[in-house]
């Protein structure tokens, strides 16, 4: 089955063909370390685990890596120097306020001055809420990468493309890119460099451009011995610029000067995207970094755009923990929510969405269960000549047309079924994608953390009713429904399940 892709680079769709048939090799911007990841930020790194997930389900082996940004990301990163402070500066001025008003764990952060306990202190909670939601790649502690633990081989490209004559030391001491000696630049995202060289967009840093050869050029190490993080290196003590990190990154842990894959969200097609383009091509000499750039849209909360300003500016923890929604919601709820709509559509995050994708992970759960207790045990081995599981192929190779693919799962989840184990092994196939059935034992559990024993107040709303004392039944309904249960009456007798949105 062909699989069909768009590529950014060509603004088309395009039949994905790997450089190596035997290996898929992906590159995903991860998160700058400096504060928790928003949903947006996870929409983006979602979308990557989903391509990962489909290409694995047509039989591909992917190698997968993503960066962790702590350092050289400045708070104004629309212009392709940087601007402003170094986002782990700002978060330790943060993180100095958190931790007097106790939002932060004691001992989690002895030292706020110190930007490596601050960026270990939010890389481990990125990873916590990435293995929640399920992410492969943060389950891989060899493919999630450091900037700081790379600055060798930063400091290495940096000298390749000196010598190669696309970067130069500026009489500043920074080393910039030159932008003029790389004839394809802009050709990612449209900005020539006619339209650069006019500050078309506000892209460009127009105060000091005396020390440029062309007011595009971009930094690729700074001599700065007073920044936060520094190292030494030929051009003086000092950092590297924001881009050069994933060209490097890429390049070493993938192994290929051309990889098949790189993701982000829209915001990083310029000028990260296209600077990493110019940095790693400058370098190989290749036509190509990467054969296809794919890029996820933005998110919106209930149709505005997120912001701290508005109040909607939410972290995975927020919504989790109910104080985006005032309702707590299931990892694997959020997941569905964050992957559903179609990556080259904005998405709008609502309560109402939620509340779908929860009825979907629900329905999903239960068919799962019902088929394991009618298998018994029997196992059964399928193949993508499945009906059930070609058209779910068919959609997910169209451009990762999710709608289309739940749309082919549900009415099956809800149809009569002959053969239960091979229902099985289909459904676990689907979910190889989906990540979101079986739920965690924690959903499913009798007794919740407030110590409510379920089961015990089914049995006794049960016997109100066959009492016929309304009241009490009443109240231990109201009971268990602001506990998060929702409580049905079966031939079996009450039943309370966990609310997942």
């Amino acid at each position: 089955m062909s699989i069909r892709f768009y590529n950014s680079l060509s603004n088309s769709v395009e039949d994905f063909q790997p450089v190596e048939s035997d290996r898929v090799r992906m590159y995903s911007c991860g998160p700058t370390v400096y504060d928790f990841a928003h949903i947006g930020n996870f929409r983006s790194f979602l979308f990557a685990d989903v391509i990962r997930r489909t290409l694995e389900f047509f039989g591909h082996d992917v190698h997968h890596v993503m960066n962790i940004t702590d350092v050289g990301h400045m708070t104004d990163d629309s212009n392709a120097d940087g601007g402003g402070e170094d986002k782990m500066e700002s978060a330790a001025q943060r993180i100095k306020e958190d931790k007097k008003s106790g939002k932060v764990p004691e001992g989690a952060v002895d030292n706020p001055d110190d930007p490596y306990q601050i960026a270990d202190y939010y890389t481990k909670a990125f990873l916590e809420d990435a293995q929640m939601l399920g992410l492969k790649v943060a389950f891989e502690p060899e493919n999630i990468l450091k900037a700081t633990d790379n600055i060798d081989i930063m400091q290495d490209m940096i000298t390749e493309l000196i010598e190669k004559g696309h970067a130069y030391v500026g009489p500043d001491g920074v080393v910039y890119f030159s932008v003029e000696s790389f004839d394809d630049y802009g050709k990612l995202s449209g900005n020539t460099l006619e339209n650069l060289l006019s500050g078309a967009g506000g892209r460009i840093n127009e105060t000091d451009q005396s020390n440029k050869k062309h007011p595009a050029d971009f930094m690729l190490w700074k001599a700065d011995p007073s920044h936060i993080m520094k190292w030494d290196s030929p051009w003086g003590t000092g950092y590297p610029g924001w881009h050069i990190e994933c060209s490097c990154m890429a390049r070493d842990r993938l192994g290929k000067d051309v990889i098949d894959i790189h993701t982000g969200g829209e915001d990083l097609i310029f000028p990260h995207h296209e600077c990493e383009i110019a940095q790693s091509r400058g370098a190989t000499g290749e036509d190509a970094f990467a054969r296809f750039w794919m890029h996820a849209r933005f998110l919106m909360v209930e149709g505005e755009k997120m912001s701290k300003s508005k109040g909607n500016f939410w972290t995975v923890r927020d919504v989790l923990e109910g104080r985006a929604t005032g309702i707590n919601v299931h990892p694997a709820v959020l997941r569905l929510e964050l992957i559903k709509s179609h990556y080259r559509s904005n998405m709008n995050f609502t309560k109402k969405g939620l509340q779908d994708s929860a009825n979907v992970v629900r329905k999903l759960t239960e068919f799962r269960a019902k088929l394991e207790a009618a298998a018994d045990g029997q196992t059964a081995e399928v193949t993508l000549d499945h009906p059930i599981l070609k058209q779910f192929g068919e959609a997910l190779a169209d451009d990762l047309n999710f709608s289309k693919a739940i749309a082919v799962v549900l009415p099956w989840a809800s149809s009569e079924i002959e053969n239960p184990a091979e229902a099985l092994a289909v459904l676990d196939k689907i979910n190889s994608v989906l990540a979101v059935a079986p739920l965690g034992d924690e959903v499913e559990t009798a007794a919740d953390e407030g110590g409510l024993d379920v089961d015990a107040l089914c049995k006794a709303m049960d016997e109100a009713r066959a009492a016929k004392d309304w009241g009490k039944s009443d109240a231990i309904r109201d009971e268990l429904q602001a506990a998060g249960y929702d409580v049905k009456s079966s031939p079996e007798g009450t039943v309370a399940t966990k609310r997942l949105a």
